[in-house]
């Protein structure tokens, strides 16, 4: 996949980019950027998939109103129990906004980035966005700043979010054909009327598309999410992605349509499913030819808090923190503090992978000089379950886990594919085994999946993986993910497991 750096011809981009689908989504795969953007999303959690492992985020809810209606969303100002876009627990001022933010940064100092994402659209309410903004970059300068947007009233406020330092803006973008817009996007209010159907579309897709021109052009990152909505827009996305690419977007983020019934949205209430795993993975792997992936998404709440895959935001609400005094300065020292160790961390870690591929080059050297005569036996792909509480290590009990995280791995190396989210299975020692049908329910979810790797797991557990074709493993417990990944893979060869795929046994999710 060819790289879009801002600034650049896609020509010029691609002489200095790489060719991998997940590029820019992780530490080898950064240093091929030029140090202006690299120095952009190398610990941005969004932005970079190694980056997720170690820094945090955090959303304010500043953005109550909401400019155009689409089929898939259904906002909540006071819901504390769904995880989805466009819910929040409870809105805030920009001035609570701002002092949570503050608490937030002197309590989580992995903390890098501020969003504002909703529950509405941050530019449909530009009063309460660019107040929260003008306070943030004056009182904590270390944190980034971002938005989300729909687009539509971007193009008229592109100046206005280059006033506070905004150097990433996420656009949700859909499709590119108004047609396509109409089925999912009922209206749009603009210039103080509704405007309905294809004409709406047709007029959202024109903001939108002039609005990522001007952002790019200003060098501005752009992130931009599509949801994809099976039998809507699910073969229209490769378009997307082409489009939004030669625009000059920097990555794409294709997401998996929620729409369970019970979250009141049209799409879930007139049985529109959304995409299998396996629909999803192919999609993006399409796209990635022609445009950079994100795959770590976990389509956060709009007022999420922590790293990605997990919500603090319980311990953060306003009759909380209301009365908190942060120093802020002495906070932002500690923060610098633990951001270099992670740095160091980081830096460490590529050193050591560096190593070891030059060493494995040298040895596959070796090996071509003197087994010339032989015929190369290309082995399987094989995917692979984490269950890991973050810093790029497994470290999760398989009973705790909320999430696992999808790797793949193949003969010439070990690529970040998804998460999949799962209920919790066992929430403490006394209670661990008594959940079969979440248990079931776990399994169904990592369909596809050959192996499991954990820091711990139980016997019941253990057989009912075995029994459906997944092998679990305990054995890599504090080592870091990809590490582990290449050395179950290449032990899986020398057992000859790699010869034939085993049988699917898993059932179907009712």
């Amino acid at each position: 996949m060819e790289l879009t750096v801002l600034g650049q011809s896609q020509t010029e981009a691609s002489a200095g980019g790489c060719a991998s689908s997940g590029c820019g989504s992780n530490d080898d795969q950064l240093n091929h950027l030029p140090e202006h953007i690299r120095a952009k999303v190398h610990n941005h959690p969004c932005y970079s998939e190694e980056a997720h492992h170690h820094y945090a985020r955090m959303h304010v809810a500043v953005a109550p109103a909401c400019n155009i209606q689409c089929h898939y969303c259904n906002r909540k100002y006071d819901c504390s129990n769904e995880s989805r876009p466009g819910v929040v627990s409870e809105l805030l001022t920009p001035d609570q906004a701002v002092k949570k933010v503050m608490t937030v940064a002197a309590n989580i100092p992995q903390m890098t980035v501020l969003g504002i994402a909703g529950p509405g659209d941050p530019l449909a309410n530009p009063e309460r966005t660019f107040d929260t903004f003008r306070q943030l970059t004056e009182k904590a300068p270390d944190i980034k700043l971002c938005v989300s947007t729909n687009g539509l009233a971007l193009p008229e406020l592109v100046d206005e979010l280059c006033k506070h330092n905004i150097d990433h803006v996420t656009m949700t973008i859909n499709c590119v054909d108004p047609d396509i817009g109409a089925q999912i996007y009922p209206w749009i209010f603009w210039k103080n009327r509704r405007v309905y159907g294809r004409k709406g579309a047709e007029i959202l897709i024109k903001q939108q598309q002039k609005g990522l021109q001007m952002l790019v052009d200003r060098g501005i990152l752009v992130k931009v999410n599509s949801v994809m909505i099976p039998g809507v827009n699910d073969k229209h996305l490769e378009e997307v992605s082409k489009a939004v690419k030669a625009k000059g977007a920097f990555l794409h983020n294709v997401m998996p349509l929620i729409a369970e019934a019970e979250h009141g949205t049209f799409y879930g209430v007139m049985g529109q499913r959304g995409p299998t795993h396996d629909e999803l993975q192919e999609l993006q792997d399409a796209c990635s030819g022609d445009m950079n992936m994100m795959r770590h998404c976990r389509q956060c709440r709009a007022d999420a808090v922590g790293m990605l895959g997990e919500d603090r935001g319980d311990e953060f609400t306003m009759d909380k923190i209301e009365a908190v005094d942060v120093d802020y300065a002495a906070a932002m020292v500690k923060r610098a503090e633990v951001h270099a160790a992670i740095e160091a961390t980081l830096a460490a870690k590529v050193k050591a992978k560096v190593e070891t591929q030059n060493l494995a080059s040298l040895q596959t050297a070796f090996v071509s000089l003197s087994s010339l005569t032989l015929p190369k036996k290309e082995s399987r792909p094989v995917l692979m379950a984490i269950a890991t509480s973050g810093g790029g290590i497994i470290n999760q009990h398989f009973g705790h886990a909320r999430e696992f995280l999808i790797y793949e791995a193949n003969a010439h190396d070990v690529r970040f594919i998804s998460h999949r989210k799962t209920d919790l299975y066992c929430s403490g020692d006394d209670t661990c085994g008594d959940g079969e049908s979440v248990l079931q329910k776990t399994i169904n979810a990592l369909k596809g999946c050959e192996v499991v790797l954990c820091s711990k797991i139980g016997y019941e557990p253990w057989g009912m993986l075995e029994e459906a074709g997944i092998m679990p493993n305990g054995e890599h417990a504090l080592e870091a993910i990809e590490d582990a990944v290449a050395a179950v893979y290449k032990e899986m060869g020398e057992k000859g497991l790699l010869d034939k795929k085993p049988e699917t046994k898993q059932r179907a999710t009712a």
